[in-house]
């Protein structure tokens, strides 16, 4: 086979596999290879998947037949990611117009696999623990002003519905050298918002005893960076939230007054039958300390309903416990088996209506938190990263420190810049403010 000359790649699920595919952009960009925009111009075809959820791994399933089915088929055509860990060699079976099966642990030897294929072998490369630095700093970032960084992969929480301790394998941390390293990079280019990124990003360090530097203390650090302007982090484990962090979203100017707070259900039960590790209240006592250290905090979360054996009475107590903490973001699901974890050795035996039902009350709940939280704000003065033309180019759209989206008038030269917006107005979940000038 020869060497191909561009490459295309699509990715599904969080931000960990848009960085992860930015890493592998950067990797094929250094070999030489262009990047297209259309899977057809390309002559790689890389999937990069996810396994969270059975709709995200059927729809993989279905663009790679169409590839084969199609005139695609003489294309290189590689799957990386979640879905690579989860079902290795057997999507070889199933997809035989594959040609290469890698791995979340594996991207650093993504050339090597090319080189495989070009000579003509198939390759699996699934290792199940992370052990080689990746090049994050040659990653190809699209958004020019918001950037993702990686400080922590894996999880070694074992929640019995969750896939991720087996597809991203034990939690490993990176150097805090190299953190603050790729964050003064970026910080260099013009960067103005950076994202850690972890699936327990609370846990950082605590594999490496030695280096003396949990997750506050490497925040305090990238604060230092002079020109650090914003700095947020995803996802978060309550457990490990400690009180050091909370004084940091108080204290440290360029760290957002965000926090992700995933509550996951309301009844203790559930979170046992979960393995949250905590308690509703041993939960609710942390939110309180948050919202007291830090007046007007923006908390987030993730719930699941229907969980299997979850009875009127505990779906009632997650509703509570929503309208109680009020969150500006919620990621709000229906429970849904996967495969390889504990939760299938129980039935599933919330019926698929109540499941509906449920979930439609507790979004219809955070949609009325949310409005009644935005129209609070009327009237105030915040800080927007100013992002982009809304779609009818009528105004430039940003966000703010706390994930609100807002729109103004004002020229494209404000683009890429951080501006003082005054609030007057809201619809749905975007406000509409007047730009403020000294």
């Amino acid at each position: 086979m020869k060497e191909p000359k561009t490459f295309y790649i699509k990715t599904y699920g969080c931000q960990m596999n848009e960085l992860d595919s930015s890493v592998m952009a950067g990797m094929l960009s250094k070999r030489g290879l262009t990047e297209c925009q259309v899977a057809k111009e390309a002559d790689i075809l890389l999937l990069n998947t996810c396994s969270i959820r059975d709709l995200a791994e059927r729809k993989v399933m279905g663009t790679v037949g169409q590839y084969g089915r199609s005139k695609m088929r003489e294309k290189i055509i590689g799957i990386t990611g979640c879905m690579a860990n989860a079902k290795k060699g057997g999507l070889f079976d199933k997809l035989p117009h594959v040609d290469f099966v890698l791995g979340t642990n594996n991207i650093h030897d993504l050339n090597a696999v090319l080189d495989e294929v070009i000579s003509g072998s198939k390759s699996l490369r699934t290792d199940k623990l992370y052990t080689q630095e990746i090049d994050y700093e040659s990653a190809k970032r699209i958004n020019k002003f918001k950037a993702y960084v990686s400080i922590i992969r894996g999880c070694n929480k074992h929640c019995t519905y969750c896939v991720v301790p087996y597809t991203r394998g034990p939690e490993v941390s990176r150097t805090p050298e190299s953190i603050v390293r790729e964050c003064q990079k970026l910080v260099d280019e013009g960067y103005q918002e950076i994202t850690l990124l972890g699936q327990n990003v609370n846990s950082y360090g605590k594999d490496k005893p030695e280096w003396s530097t949990l997750f506050h203390d490497l925040i305090y650090q990238l604060d230092k960076i002079e020109g650090m302007s914003r700095i947020r982090f995803l996802t978060s484990h309550p457990v490990d939230i400690t009180r050091e962090l909370m004084e940091a979203v108080r204290d440290l100017p360029s760290l957002c007054e965000h926090v992700h707070f995933p509550l996951q259900a309301g009844s203790d039960r559930i979170l046992r039958k979960m393995h949250r590790i905590y308690t509703k209240a041993e939960y609710m006592e942390k939110v309180a300390l948050l919202k007291e250290l830090v007046p007007g905090v923006a908390l987030g979360t993730d719930m699941i309903v229907g969980f299997p054996t979850e009875t009127d009475e505990e779906f009632q107590e997650s509703y509570d416990a929503m309208r109680e903490v009020e969150y500006a973001t919620a990621f709000l699901y229906t429970y849904s088996p996967r495969k390889g974890t504990p939760a299938t050795r129980w039935k599933d035996d919330v019926p698929e209506p109540v499941k509906s039902e449920r979930h439609k009350r507790v979004l219809t709940l955070h949609s009325e938190i949310s409005t009644k939280l935005m129209r609070e704000m009327l009237g105030s003065t915040v800080e927007v990263l100013v992002e982009r033309r809304n779609k009818d180019r009528r105004y430039l759209k940003g966000s703010t420190r706390c994930f609100r989206n807002v729109i103004f008038e004002g020229d494209d030269s404000l683009i890429g810049t951080l501006q003082r917006v005054k609030l007057h107005s809201c619809s749905h979940q975007t406000f509409i403010g007047t730009l403020k000038t000294i």
